[in-house]
């Protein structure tokens, strides 16, 4: 039995808030002085999760159209703009956890960083870009843009460089799934160049 659009959405939902809900549980635990999974440095542990998790969302935004377009899962389309806030829900908790648990809104020593890390000046452009893409993601305003909504919303793409840039140059140890992320970058935009140049491919 295949699902109405509203238990599907409803699932994407309940999908995209587990990681937050599981760190929200394990911030509880952290504050009751329980066991948690937030190892010996929690504030770093809490950084890359929201990151991690905000750059897995925006790759799979930028794989949808892609996805829709080789196997012709049209209805994939109608969860884009979920996903793409949930992107921005997890660059926002990313920057949260930077700039009020890392740095006690430390102003100075958050635009020392902003300006001499360039990891960290990369992170912000990426997080700043986003903002626009955000509150431009009604159906109100893609009237009110026109075609200039395309091209606004064509950002992610830079997005989602910048953030995977950032990704690399922040991780100091495994670089593993940094460089998956890259991996599934690079192949996207190949994807999304070659149909520019109108190479086509389909499975249905």
């Amino acid at each position: 039995m295949r699902l109405s659009l509203f238990y599907q959405k409803a699932i994407v939902h309940l999908l995209a808030l587990l990681p937050a809900l599981w760190l929200f549980w394990q911030g509880w635990l952290l504050y009751d002085y329980q066991d948690h999974a937030l190892t010996a440095n929690p504030i770093q542990y809490i950084n890359q999760y929201t990151g991690d998790w905000a750059i897995r969302l925006i790759l799979l935004g930028l794989a949808l159209t892609p996805l829709r377009q080789v196997f012709g899962w049209n209805r994939l389309i109608q969860f884009r703009r979920m996903i793409g806030l949930y992107a921005f829900f997890y660059v926002m908790l990313h920057l949260v956890n930077f700039m009020v648990l890392d740095h006690f809104f430390d102003w100075a020593t958050i635009i020392k960083d902003v300006i001499k890390r360039p990891a960290i000046t990369f992170g912000m452009i990426a997080a700043t870009l986003l903002i626009p893409l955000a509150v431009t993601s009604t159906k109100g305003w893609v009237r009110r843009l026109g075609k200039k909504w395309i091209k606004l919303h064509q950002l992610i793409y830079v997005i989602g460089a910048l953030a995977v840039v950032h990704n690399i140059m922040m991780v100091k140890a495994d670089l593993r799934e940094p460089l998956i992320h890259l991996g599934i970058l690079i192949i996207l935009l190949g994807y999304r160049l070659a149909r520019r140049a109108g190479f086509t491919y389909s499975m249905t």
